[in-house]
């Protein structure tokens, strides 16, 4: 049986009633560094839609003041699977400031590397450590800092089980990452021996395209459905590129991400009225997959991402 984001919530929150409390101080890694956490943060804080969505899978909406990010996005998109984000406030719609973390008694905050936090910037552990608050970073966001491997689903797994550690919830992980384990097998042994589609991610853009690059949590979705990134030799995660590539890779499936102001039905129209994409083989055949931010960022949608993803690329 196969349970939703919301019943893994309401399980983590029963959990945490019978389990025997964690040990404090804890340490995990973060983008390389070590960090320790004295006792389970109070009023934390998550950046934007995915990472709001990893909390509450972990079922630690009572464990946070609120997030950063466009809270009406984020609600609409979220409160089907996660109900308890309507009781969660919008702290700062755009990349928080200092004052904001100050203000709000603030006590941790998960964000990542152009999710939340830029190298040099307001808001970062450095800056936010000298006020005794820790930051742990999203593990696939680690490439701005110069990681040299590409994600992988362990990489999800690993913030699930660190955060779930920072909160001394270890149990509730635990219970996610096996199903999630469990889940991309089945796809893995699914599409095992078939061909592997060359795919396209078209995040935006017109003059020139908005994609995922092989350090980019849909790199670790596509290989688990059975694709080929075409621009899986980027050692980069969210890049632009030029037109003139994608038509020579020639992609037969394209994946729309459903976000921003364009629909994604507007951007399909785009692509099909461009004279020279007429003949790379996924405008021709119409092969277009829409998925969604949260799809195709780094959080528990991953999951299903790939289970469409493949039952698309394949056709079964």
């Amino acid at each position: 049986m196969k349970l939703s984001a919301a019943s893994f919530s309401a399980l983590a929150s029963l959990l945490a009633t019978i389990s025997p409390a964690a040990a404090f101080p804890v340490t995990v890694e973060s983008c390389g560094r070590q960090l320790t956490v004295e006792a389970p943060p109070r009023r934390a804080v998550s950046y934007g839609s995915n990472l709001t969505e990893i909390m509450l899978a972990l079922g630690l909406e009572d464990r946070m003041a609120g997030f950063i990010g466009q809270g009406d996005r984020l609600r609409a998109s979220a409160v089907a699977d996660f109900p308890a984000i309507a009781g969660l406030p919008e702290l700062q719609r755009s990349y928080p400031s200092l004052e904001v973390f100050l203000e709000k008694e603030i006590d941790f905050y998960f964000a990542g590397w152009s999710y939340g936090m830029r190298v040099g910037g307001e808001v970062t552990p450095e800056t936010l450590g000298t006020y005794g608050i820790p930051v742990y970073e999203l593990s696939e966001s680690c490439v701005r800092l110069g990681r040299t491997t590409p994600p992988t689903f362990d990489y999800l797994y690993r913030d699930l089980e660190n955060l779930a550690a920072i909160f001394g919830v270890p149990e509730r992980a635990a219970t996610l990452v096996a199903d999630y384990k469990k889940r991309i097998a089945a796809v893995q042994t699914a599409v095992r021996g078939k061909e592997r589609p060359d795919v396209f991610i078209y995040d935006s853009g017109e003059r020139a395209p908005f994609t995922a690059g092989g350090y980019s949590m849909p790199q670790a979705i596509i290989n688990a459905a059975g694709g080929i990134n075409i621009f899986a030799d980027s050692a980069s995660s969210w890049i632009r590129v030029d037109w003139e590539t994608m038509i020579d890779r020639n992609p037969s499936a394209i994946v729309i991400v459903d976000y921003g102001e364009i629909t994604a039905a507007q951007k399909i129209a785009f692509l099909k009225r461009i004279p020279a994409f007429a003949n790379v083989d996924a405008i021709r055949n119409e092969r277009f997959l829409v998925l969604s931010y949260d799809d195709l960022t780094p959080g528990p949608r991953n999951i299903s991402a790939a289970e469409r993803l493949a039952e698309f690329l394949h056709d079964d």
